[in-house]
C-alpha cells in the first residue's frame, strides 16, 4: 500500500482532511491498512460498488459520502497514478477559476499512445482528441481532477459512465468551461505489474520525492522485516512487515508483500512477491508476479511477466526458462 498511502499523504499536504475511498474488488484490504485514517491525520470513509461503474460512474457513486456543497471543489485522485505534481496549485485553479473541472494535464515525448488535449493559452480546455498519429499537442490526461460538487450530481447514477469518453465531453457541449493545469512532473501510470514495481522503486530511491517514503539506503524495510547480513538488497526493493530475506538470497528493484520469504540462495529481480508467498532456495525469478500465499519450489526458473495465482504450490524444478540456472 505505499503507492496509496503517497495519495492519501499528498492530499493532506493540499489541506484536504475528509477522503471518500471508492473501492470494489477485495474492498476490505483498503479498511485494513488504512482503518478510519486517523493514523494519517484524516477522516476516511469507505463506499464499495457493487458492480463496476465506469471511471465517471464510480465517481458519482462516491459522491453520496461528500458533506460540501454544491458549489465546493472535490479532489478526484486515481489509485493507479503516482505523480509529483502540485495538487494545492491545482486546487488554486481550479478555485480561481470557477470551472466544472480542472483537470491535471501532464507532457509527454509521444502522444500518439495517449488521447491528447489541446488547450488555450488561459488553461481552457479545447476538446478531447482520440489517439492520434499527429496529435495535436503533447497534453494528456494525467488522472486527477478537481470537480464542482454539482458537475458530479449531474453524472447519470446506476449506469456505467466514462468520465473521459462521456462526462468531459458532454460538460464541454453544454458550455461548461474544464480547465487543464498543465505540469510535466515526474508521472507514472502504475496499472501494470511492470510500472508498479517501477513506481514502487522510484519511491524507495528517491527519483520522486513522498511524504510517504524517506529514500535511504536504496532500500526501504518495514516494521518487523528480516534480512540476513549476508543477502543482498537493492535497486529500491520494498521489503514488507515480517518479510524475510534469507542468507545468501539476492532481490533486486522488487516488491515484497508483508509475511513473503526468499530462501537461500534464490534470485528475486523486478518481480512483486505476494503476501505469505514463499521462494524456495535456488528459485530464479524474473518479472514475475506471485500471489497472496503462493509457493515457488526450488530450483523453478520463471521469467518474462509470468503470474502465479494465488495460493499455488509449484513443485520443484517444474519451470524453467534456460538450460542452466
Amino acid at each position: 500500500m505505499p503507492l496509496l498511502e503517497h495519495l492519501l499523504r499528498k492530499a493532506r499536504a493540499a489541506g484536504i482532511r475528509r477522503i471518500v475511498f471508492a473501492t470494489s474488488y477485495r474492498a476490505s484490504m483498503f479498511t485494513e491498512a488504512f482503518g478510519d485514517g486517523s493514523r494519517l491525520g484524516l477522516e476516511l470513509v469507505y463506499v464499495t460498488e457493487d458492480q463496476p461503474l465506469g471511471t465517471a460512474g464510480a465517481i458519482r457513486n462516491a459522491a453520496r459520502e461528500l458533506t460540501c456543497d454544491a458549489d465546493s471543489p472535490v479532489v478526484v485522485l486515481n489509485g493507479d497514478i503516482l505523480s509529483g505534481h502540485d495538487l494545492a496549485a491545482q486546487i488554486m485553479m481550479h478555485e480561481k477559476s470557477g470551472a466544472a473541472v480542472t483537470m491535471h494535464l501532464t507532457l509527454v515525448n509521444d502522444a500518439r499512445r495517449y488521447g491528447a488535449v489541446p488547450t488555450t493559452s488561459e488553461g481552457k480546455v479545447i476538446e478531447f482528441v482520440e489517439k492520434s498519429p499527429k496529435p495535436p499537442t503533447n497534453q494528456v490526461n494525467a488522472g486527477c481532477y478537481v470537480f464542482r460538487r454539482s458537475a458530479i450530481e449531474a453524472i447519470p447514477e446506476g449506469r456505467v459512465v466514462s468520465v473521459e469518453y462521456e462526462t468531459f465531453p458532454g460538460l464541454l457541449a453544454a458550455g461548461e468551461t474544464i480547465m487543464g493545469y498543465v505540469e510535466g512532473a515526474y508521472w507514472l501510470d502504475v496499472g501494470t505489474p511492470s510500472t508498479f514495481v517501477q513506481g514502487s522503486c522510484d519511491l524507495v530511491l528517491g527519483r520522486m520525492t513522498s511524504p510517504a517514503v524517506t529514500p535511504g539506503g536504496g532500500v526501504l524495510f518495514l516494521n518487523g522485516s528480516v534480512v540476513a547480513p549476508e543477502a543482498a538488497v537493492s535497486g529500491g526493493t520494498a521489503v514488507g512487515a515480517g518479510a524475510v530475506v534469507e542468507s545468501g538470497a539476492t532481490v533486486e528493484s522488487s516488491v515484497l508483500f508483508d509475511g513473503a520469504v526468499v530462501e537461500q540462495g534464490a534470485r528475486v529481480s523486478r518481480s512483486v512477491i505476494g503476501r505469505g508467498a514463499r521462494i524456495c532456495a535456488g528459485a530464479v525469478l524474473d518479472e514475475t508476479v506471485i500471489g497472496d500465499g503462493a509457493m515457488v519450489g526450488a530450483g523453478n526458473e520463471l521469467r518474462g511477466g509470468l503470474r502465479l495465482w494465488p495460493g499455488t504450490q509449484l513443485p520443484p524444478t517444474a519451470v524453467r526458462f534456460s538450460s542452466d540456472v
